[in-house]
């Protein structure tokens, strides 16, 4: 009982903890906010049933978790400006800086999660089409 409750309130702060950081994202250049945002729906769901229903219905956020969590869909929209809030991170370190280290190290893992967002669907239309083919959706079959 008393484990239960320790568990509950572990996840329901670490979800408040990754909301903020989803909204901080949001609106921010640089922080991504789908992996907090994920993270948030996941903490949640094992914590606070309000929470986790306010978020899948929530006007920014709920669409994306929805397409998500049914169907692996990362929004084309959100791909392209995710792509472009990197690239302009990648060139702001690489004017600030003037570290090759840095800028190389910060290329890299901004590519690697380029690579893995575009493997998914962008798009429901997509998402149909890879399932009717029998395609891959993202990373599995």
């Amino acid at each position: 009982m008393l484990r239960d409750k320790i568990k509950r309130t572990f996840f329901l702060v670490l979800g408040f903890v990754c909301l903020g950081m989803a909204y901080i994202g949001f609106v921010m250049p640089g922080i991504p906010f789908s992996i907090f945002l994920v993270s948030a729906a996941y903490c949640f769901a094992r914590s606070s049933q309000r929470m986790h229903d306010w978020l899948m219905n929530h006007r920014h956020f709920g669409p994306f978790l929805r397409n998500w969590g049914e169907r692996r869909i990362f929004p084309q929209k959100g791909k392209y400006l995710m792509v472009a809030v990197m690239t302009t991170t990648v060139i702001f370190t690489a004017w600030k800086t003037m570290n090759p280290i840095a800028v190389g190290g910060t290329a890299l893992i901004m590519i690697l999660v380029a690579v893995w967002a575009w493997r998914f669907p962008g798009s429901r239309e997509e998402w149909q089409r890879r399932k009717d083919n029998n395609e891959k959706i993202g990373w599995i079959k």
